[in-house]
């Protein structure tokens, strides 16, 4: 600067304009070399570094390179330039370099800003991360790295040494703690949910309270995030899923059946013995023919054993068709494809209801996926709702307006012969 400064007052110039105008110029060399800095920087460096990781093996750089790590490191470097020539201006010196110093505290933040995440990053492509995600570690990580950077900052600021001002973190520990509190209560959930194994990325849960039920995409220090089955995203706090109580499904996904549990409601009415010609015609039935047989066999023994009188069907053991439906739909589900046969299963008669008597289903699909499990269970109802009048049995159901408007059409007939015969 002196030497422009010489060089404009050999030239006639005022020596006070020389001043200034040394000063601007000395600004404006500055300012042309932050600018040629930063361009070779991003466009030369910057595209050197991006050739040598996309021809590397490994991942964690091309990671790095996602993250803009380098790119912005690259903003140092105008700033380190400006500290060097900050000797340019004595009267400024000081809050040159202090500036200088701000910015590049501010740069150092952004810089393990970005490395925090791009180690996530490289241990999300790891199967353990799916059970022990560090994402809220990293965060607090980022707190604390924020909260020194913010130190330094104010410290460089007052010109006073970081120690100094740390010193006096142990009075606002209470405000601390206040302003962190979810931040804090997150931190202890998440070392609880990972330590316990209570969800992973991935995990169908579901979570009333919160209107959850869905997969879980994020696990974060404060917040658990699920993606509903219908595409929303509800966003949950991480200490309540330790404070509340929550459905994770993951044990019957790894299990690789999926629970059927309902009912064929049995209208009373229709409940019989079986006559010889019904019993000849579930003969017939492939699935029952078997069955048939040697219950025959088997009632047959009893009765005479028990020299049982059977001209009145009361008497001793027979057949009825809601016992024979039961067992076929027993056989019917043994050999269906669908059903995992190593779990269980059973054909069950629950407690009548005013709805009928509940023959209920409860068995395992041997596919977990949700569109094939409810294509199984629809199939095997479709089949046992046809199926169930061919054993004299009725499905209850509450009236509706047809059967009511067949009721009072048959009542008007009845009417109507009645009048005829009189």
């Amino acid at each position: 600067m002196k030497f422009i400064n010489r060089q404009l007052i050999d030239y006639g110039l005022d020596p006070a304009w020389a001043h200034y105008l040394s000063g601007v110029l000395m600004i404006l060399f500055i300012a042309l070399i932050c600018i040629v800095a930063n361009f070779i920087t991003k466009k030369v460096i910057i595209n050197i570094i991006t050739r040598i990781v996309s021809k590397t093996k490994y991942q964690w750089d091309n990671m790095l390179l996602e993250r803009k790590v380098f790119r912005r490191l690259s903003h140092i470097v105008p700033a380190i330039i400006i500290h060097r020539f900050s000797t340019t201006f004595p009267n400024y010196e000081h809050l040159i370099q202090m500036g200088a110093n701000t910015y590049i505290i501010i740069v150092g933040l952004m810089v393990l800003s970005s490395i925090l995440n791009a180690i996530n990053d490289m241990y999300q492509t790891y199967e353990v991360s799916k059970t022990r995600p560090i994402k809220g570690y990293i965060q607090v990580v980022k707190i604390i790295v924020i909260t020194f950077g913010i130190i330094l900052i104010i410290a460089n600021l007052m010109g006073k040494s970081p120690l100094l001002l740390l010193s006096g973190i142990g009075a606002l520990s209470a405000v601390l703690m206040l302003i962190f509190k979810d931040s804090l209560l997150g931190l202890v959930a998440g070392v609880q949910l990972t330590s316990n194994d209570m969800v992973r990325v991935g995990d169908w849960i579901e979570m009333p309270k919160y209107g959850a039920d869905g997969d879980v995409i994020d696990i974060s220090l404060v917040t658990v995030k699920v993606q509903n089955f219908d595409k929303t995203i509800t966003t949950i706090p991480s200490y309540a899923m330790i404070s509340d109580s929550f459905i994770n499904w993951r044990g019957m996904q790894s299990s690789g059946g999926r629970r059927i549990k309902r009912s064929l409601f049995i209208d009373t009415a229709s409940i019989s013995f079986c006559t010889e010609e019904m019993i000849e015609k579930f003969k017939q039935i492939q699935l029952l023919s078997d069955y048939i047989t040697n219950r025959e066999h088997e009632i047959e023994e009893y009765n005479i054993k028990h020299e049982i009188n059977r001209n009145n069907p009361v008497n001793g053991r027979a057949l009825t068709n809601i016992g024979v439906f039961r067992a076929y739909v027993g056989n019917y589900l043994k050999q269906h494809h669908g059903i995992n046969q190593e779990m269980t299963l059973m054909v069950r008669q629950l407690a009548p209801t005013e709805h009928g008597l509940p023959l209920e289903i409860y068995a395992f699909t041997n596919d977990v996926r949700w569109a094939v499990y409810e294509t199984n269970q629809a199939d095997i109802f479709d089949h046992l709702f046809a199926v169930a009048q061919e054993f004299g049995l009725r499905l209850f159901q509450n009236p509706s307006g047809h059967d009511l408007k067949t009721m009072m059409l048959e009542g008007k007939q009845e009417g109507t012969v009645r009048e005829l015969e009189h």
